[in-house]
């Protein structure tokens, strides 16, 4: 069974909440986080980043306090306010291309997360975890939600059809020209037919938030240790997220750029790669693979066509085919001895929205040598590793939608 259950959402006034409403921090850059706070003092940058207001690099513990401080503050000053009652969220977002997410904000439970109902595919970073587990309990909230995927529900799309029918509480449209709708459900019996649908599915998915999923998970277990009459129904044992059809889920790949061949020539690397490959060279016509296993290359101010010889290469497991598994344990790691993903330099990613120009424009000006692209995974594939308990290799999914912060907020 998936549990979710409604909560008291801490959320922006309607007049003010496109001006609360900011992408996650790390996503800008130093230039556009200032620039921001400098003309919009509803910003929830604002609250994340406190020491702005002195002009100073804050962090630690010290951070986290002044974190809360400013929360505190803009619910003091009526920037946010508590909802009456415990309440589910139908949200919507369209953004500038059109694409439409349609789903249901809810507290989930960090139990499940235990238990494996709610699955995950992505490693995740113990200094990460813990370092946000420890600004969960000192802070006191949560203004993010995690992304999770279930299976297309025919009951629950219709509860949020009929939803939407009605008057959005928030209807705002942000810089990036994403739209964003949101509508409390406070009806007893909709959120029980809710409930009882969840109930019946034995797994969901993590699509986007491993990281505060965990963190939320150390943070539940953490609390639960130290409370000799915990119950279970406390706010720690659950998580904000948003809970959308596997349908509406949108799935990217990451290419891969490489400084340097690893000291071989353009021909010596191009032998190497046959081994495992069947090689075309494209000239310089941009190539995009539109099979598995076909890798686009970008080398030398020409565009190559990679089909993995399957004879050469064994699938026993669901991660064995992923493509972003394959290239690395077919090229990245054996020919270029890139063997840390996450941490060695010589390597860099670029979301696959952004146009294969991207890798071309990248090697042309002399930063990589080498630039590779490939077919985004399937929501199937994600869901086959995570139930297999395998993890993707980092930046194998860039997906949407994206979530803004401080539009619901969970307090623990």
């Amino acid at each position: 069974m998936a549990k979710i259950i409604p909560f008291k959402a801490v959320k922006p006034t309607r007049a003010i909440v496109g001006l609360v409403a900011a992408r996650p921090y790390q996503s800008y850059t130093i230039d556009e986080r200032e620039s921001r706070m400098d003309y919009n003092p509803y910003s929830f940058l604002h609250i994340v980043n406190p020491g702005y207001k002195y002009d100073q690099v804050i962090t630690g513990e010290e951070r986290y306090r002044l974190v809360k401080n400013r929360y505190d503050e803009f619910k003091e000053d009526g920037i946010f306010v508590t909802d009456k009652k415990p309440s589910l969220y139908v949200y919507k977002i369209v953004n500038r291309h059109g694409q439409e997410f349609n789903g249901i904000i809810a507290a989930t439970s960090a139990e499940e997360y235990e238990k494996d109902i709610i699955k995950r595919h992505e490693e995740t970073i113990t200094k990460r975890e813990e370092t946000f587990k420890n600004y969960l309990q000192n802070v006191g909230f949560n203004a993010e939600p995690v992304l999770l995927t279930y299976p297309d529900n025919n009951v629950i799309s219709a509860i949020i059809k009929e939803t939407q029918k009605g008057y959005a509480e928030f209807e705002f449209t942000m810089t990036y020209r994403d739209t964003h709708y949101l509508w409390e459900i406070d009806n007893k019996d909709v959120i029980t037919t809710i409930q009882e649908e969840f109930n019946q599915m034995k797994t969901i998915y993590i699509a986007d938030g491993h990281h505060r999923s965990a963190s939320s998970f150390l943070l539940y277990k953490d609390e639960k240790s130290k409370n000799p009459d915990h119950s279970g129904e406390e706010s720690y044992n659950f998580f904000m997220s948003y809970l959308i059809p596997e349908s509406d889920l949108v799935i990217y790949e990451f290419s891969r750029l490489i400084k340097d061949l690893n000291g071989l020539t353009k021909e010596e690397f191009l032998i190497k790669l046959d081994e495992m490959f069947r090689i075309e060279n494209r000239g310089i016509m941009p190539y995009h693979p539109s099979k598995p296993h076909h890798f686009s290359m970008y080398l030398d101010g020409e565009f190559y066509s990679l089909y993995l010889r399957k004879t050469n290469y064994k699938f026993k497991t669901a991660l064995d085919q992923l493509d972003a598994h394959l290239l690395y344990k077919t090229i990245l790691q054996p020919i270029l001895d890139i063997n840390d993903l996450r941490n060695d330099n010589r390597i860099e990613y670029v979301n696959g929205r952004h146009e294969i120009v991207t890798i071309k424009s990248s090697v042309d000006s002399g930063d990589f040598e080498v630039g590779f692209g490939m077919c985004p995974p399937t929501v199937n594939q994600m869901k086959q590793i995570a139930d297999e308990g395998l993890k993707m290799p980092p930046k194998s999914t860039y997906i949407l939608p994206k979530l803004r912060s401080g539009i619901t907020i969970y307090e623990y």
